[in-house]
């Protein structure tokens, strides 16, 4: 019998996950001289879902029968933060509770965390909303990788980490050569383990950051509230402050004080989206003294005020807004050197 499994939408989910996940199943049947896997697309949302990117797909309302020993991946994205339809996160409650493996996707962690499931449990999720899911569920670590395994509650952060999580799943119920062939047909190469980091490039294009930049970066995005010094960060690492400034500069394009109040500024800009914390609490925990000094700097890097952005995506807008990114806010701060320097 093929192995059953049912991936669980709401609306805005991501379409690409949805589809990329499917595709090793899809895949792996083709390659078996049987079928190995059968899927259903379910909701408790009604029968056509709207996703992120503008297209909708057909979903079946969950049928009233035993789950047991099958897999539930729970997908969501934009709004997941303040879902409320609590009939899907009790029917993922009593299904955990009935023995079936649970699986959220990207910002399903939400809705699987309001069903009780995460508590304690490292957890998986896109790199850029972590900040905003931390803050309401503080009981949860959270960590950036691509997905984590368990024979109860698994987590995936979403995006083409799905693809490497399928095919950990398939490489664990058919073995690793039949894992192998799918990837290959998917050009898939090489296959990530659970613990690859889910960001290489940084907005440089190519993953080629010294290893000290690298450290730096997780030393500054880990104290993002009471932010480290330069010399304690070059203490910390063994490394001397002039060799440090040096090596980021080369590798980033920028100081280390300037891709600091960045980190800042995007992790408060996920507060704004993702929580009701108010501006000047999300200010504190952004690793800004005063409110006047996180308003200006905000502003002069978005071109929006703070209170502007409490919604990435608001109701009465097609598509979703997120101002400024990495390597834009680089190439300005190259562009102003280089001013200067002519």
């Amino acid at each position: 019998m093929p192995e059953r499994v049912s991936f669980l939408i709401v609306p805005r989910f991501n379409m690409a996950t949805l589809i990329t996940m499917i595709e090793p199943l899809r895949i792996a049947n083709y390659l078996a001289p049987y079928p190995l896997y059968q899927w259903d697309i379910l909701s408790l949302d009604g029968t056509d879902i709207p996703a992120s990117n503008g297209l909708s797909i057909a979903a079946s309302p969950p049928a009233d029968r035993n789950r047991r020993g099958e897999t539930v991946f729970v997908l969501a994205s934009w709004g997941a933060e303040s879902y409320a339809n609590r009939d899907s996160v009790s029917w993922i409650r009593r299904q955990a509770r009935e023995g079936v493996r649970i699986c959220s996707v990207e910002l399903g962690c939400y809705l699987v965390a309001k069903a009780g499931l995460l508590s304690g449990r490292k957890t998986a999720t896109h790199w850029s909303w972590a900040p905003g899911f931390q803050e309401q569920f503080a009981g949860v670590p959270v960590v950036e990788q691509l997905f984590t395994l368990d024979d109860h509650v698994m987590t995936c952060a979403g995006g083409l980490a799905g693809v490497d999580l399928m095919l950990r799943l398939i490489a664990d119920g058919h073995g690793e050569g039949m894992a192998g062939e799918v990837a290959d047909q998917m050009l898939h190469s090489p296959i990530r383990p659970a613990t690859a980091p889910q960001r290489r490039t940084l907005g440089q294009g190519i993953d080629t950051l010294a290893p000290v930049v690298r450290q730096a970066i997780t030393l500054i995005e880990q104290n993002i509230s009471e932010p480290l010094t330069v010399p304690e960060i070059a203490a910390a690492l063994g490394a001397s402050q002039r060799q440090l400034e040096r090596q980021f500069r080369h590798n980033i394009g920028c100081t280390i004080v300037q891709f600091g109040a960045l980190c800042r500024l995007q992790h408060a800009r996920v507060l704004l989206i993702s929580t009701k914390l108010s501006v000047r609490d999300i200010a504190a925990a952004s690793g800004f003294n005063t409110l006047s000094h996180f308003a200006h700097a905000f502003g002069k890097c978005f071109g929006r005020r703070p209170s502007d952005y409490r919604q990435a995506w608001p109701s009465e807008d097609s598509t979703p807004s997120w101002p400024g990114t990495l390597a834009a806010f680089l190439e300005t701060l190259q562009h102003r050197h280089k001013t200067k320097a002519g």
